[in-house]
């Protein structure tokens, strides 16, 4: 038996006690989760349906923590993942599992999010399928380690389970051709100037138009969304899953304006109807996307952003797009909406704040200003129903549509519509 670490809790399970386990679910992370004894055991890359046996190697007050080791009876569902470092690099959790599996588990997530978290309870629409399943990403981020005697060991992502370990990735099946085609040439210059980092380093590629791939984290690069053409510096935020995209920016837009789904994505039980609002604010902007997508079908809209580079890239997409509605502010976090000129019960407002959720204030600001259509995207379903929470006295839940822009992950983006009680 291996070393037990000196902090290791040996209850219920010795370390590396093996058992064997039916797997019922999956967590958010993308877990298996089986039980022994109603003793809750977390298993990566396990699958509902099957019987395991994993390797138990931490045991906290609630749950231990597991390995996988073997497959006794594998879930129907049960694929070939397609690139042969899957199950070591943490990049994906569910290559493993077909797509239309992921999708329904993805689904019921969201639900249990908003019932266990929050007590709400509501149906969640089916998620939107990507288009791609694979090569969809146009942005990676590979990084590596300080070199030691002027080389570098690994090139690549974080080593599944490990915060420090770093695993040589010289292919990436989920991201674009012309990316994989340029992380060859990206690794050979890292390695070659080993010998000029003095710690390690974070690398990037970006697709841009024309097939162009950016490295640099400050030259311009470029993505079409439908008919618009938005340009952004390359190291900062874009949702980079441009096949799923259109569809995407059109849902958020048809919601904010209150319009018959012209989507495809059905009705939520408490649709409005054809019921619209004249005026639109996106108020985590960045470069423009959701007021550029929806500039057309309001009469104004209004992008805020703290950020000012962002600010001025939003600018610049309004000018060569020759949008002429639509206005950037750059907002105070502490008065986001003070010059917002429009009646706020004939105005909608999007909502896509960091994976951290938007803050207590913002909030209270946004329950303050009562606009009769709220809008909230969000990557992170968990601190998006704490949100939700904060919320809920003062609007009701329209419409729960999870779109899944990271297919082979445990990510999705979540739109909840919202309006004024």
């Amino acid at each position: 038996m291996s070393r037990r670490p000196k902090k290791f809790h040996p209850e219920p399970f010795d370390y590396h006690e093996e058992v064997e386990l039916e797997i019922d679910s999956l967590t958010n992370l993308g877990h298996g989760v089986g039980r022994v004894n109603d003793w809750v055991v977390f298993v990566p890359f396990a699958l509902p349906g099957e019987t395991v046996l994993a390797r138990v190697y931490r045991n906290t007050k609630t749950y231990s923590d597991a390995d996988l080791i073997e497959v006794r009876k594998p879930s129907p569902e049960r694929v070939d993942p397609r690139c042969d470092l899957f199950g070591q690099c943490g990049g994906c959790q569910y290559q493993n599992l077909s797509y239309e599996a992921q999708l329904r588990w993805k689904q019921e997530q969201v639900g249990e999010l908003l019932q266990r978290m929050a007590g709400i309870e509501f149906p969640v629409n089916p998620v939107h399928a990507s288009p791609v399943e694979y090569g969809y990403r146009s942005k990676i981020t590979p990084h590596f380690q300080r070199p030691r005697d002027g080389k570098i060991s690994a090139i690549g992502f974080l080593l599944q389970g490990r915060r420090g370990q770093i695993i040589d990735v010289e292919h990436c099946p989920i991201a674009s051709e012309t990316i994989n085609e340029k992380l060859i040439e990206v690794r050979r210059e890292a390695h070659e100037r080993a010998a000029f980092y003095k710690k390690g380093a974070t690398l990037l590629l970006r697709d841009s138009l024309d097939g162009e791939v950016c490295t640099d984290h400050t030259v311009m690069c470029e993505q079409m969304v439908g008919d618009l053409r938005f340009s952004f510096h390359a190291g900062e935020f874009f949702q980079n899953n441009p096949h799923i995209l259109p569809a995407f920016a059109d849902h958020v837009v048809n919601e904010a304006l209150g319009a018959p789904d012209s989507t495809g994505l059905g009705q939520g039980p408490n649709r409005v109807g054809s019921s619209t609002v004249p005026y639109l604010i996106d108020a985590y902007c960045g470069s423009g996307l959701f007021c550029l997508s929806g500039a057309s079908r309001f009469s104004e809209t209004v992008g805020i952003e703290i950020s000012e580079s962002s600010i001025d890239w939003a600018r610049r997409n309004a000018e060569q797009n020759d949008i002429e509605n639509c206005r950037f502010i750059q907002g105070d976090a502490t008065s986001i909406f003070s010059e917002v000129e429009f009646p706020p019960e004939q105005c909608a407002v999007v909502i896509d704040p960091p994976r951290k959720g938007s803050s207590p204030e913002f909030l209270q600001q946004l329950i303050d200003f009562g606009p009769a259509r709220v809008v909230y995207v969000s990557c992170n379903p968990a601190t998006q129903v704490r949100d939700l929470e904060l919320l809920r006295d003062a609007f009701e839940i329209e419409k729960i549509q999870p779109f899944d822009l990271f297919p082979q992950t445990r990510h999705l983006e979540c739109v909840v519509t919202l309006r004024r009680k």
